[in-house]
């Protein structure tokens, strides 16, 4: 426990071209991840899942990109919104979780979050963003992607909330 208390002081100790380097390495390492996974369990069926759902992240949020011209914080450019780094890091994550379970996707999860929050400390996004990239991320995942085995959803009826879960038994 005490660890994870001295977590966000380790982070504040990073320096802000590190955090930004490491959000960069997640983008390809989470993606990568999940095409790996798919070989690992010999999911050639999860791997054409994959295929779409990362077609779909992309198509989606570059077309917002270009749609919405959105200044980032460090004023390089107009393509703040949304946070592609985020919503492929949340595809992946996404991917991983709703295919092959709870087990898998909680640490991908993680990363992807850590890699939302490089984005915003290294002011290339708002925390808005952020948050729409991993919306779309995970969108894009759970329309396209079947669950294998044991899933763990969150559901959202009005104002209620709770966890769902599914599979075959």
């Amino acid at each position: 426990m005490k660890k994870l208390l001295l977590l966000p002081l380790l982070l504040q100790q990073l320096s802000a071209d590190t955090l930004e380097k490491s959000g960069d390495a997640l983008l390809l390492l989470l993606p990568a991840a999940a095409f790996a996974t798919t070989f690992y369990h010999d999911d050639a069926q999860g791997r054409v899942q994959l295929y779409k759902s990362a077609g779909t992240n992309l198509a989606t949020t570059l077309a917002l990109k270009y749609a919405i011209d959105k200044t980032r914080p460090d004023g390089s450019d107009e393509n703040s919104f949304p946070s592609g780094h985020t919503s492929v890091t949340f595809q992946a994550a996404s991917f991983i979780h709703k295919r092959y379970g709870t087990n898998y996707g909680l640490a991908a999860y993680a990363l992807a979050a850590y890699t939302g929050y490089t984005r915003v400390q290294a002011d290339k996004h708002y925390l808005e963003d952020v948050l729409a990239g991993a919306a779309i991320g995970v969108l894009s995942t759970y329309a396209v992607t079947t669950a294998s085995g044991i899933a763990v959803n969150p559901i959202m009826i009005g104002r209620r909330y709770g966890i769902g879960v599914s599979g075959e038994f």
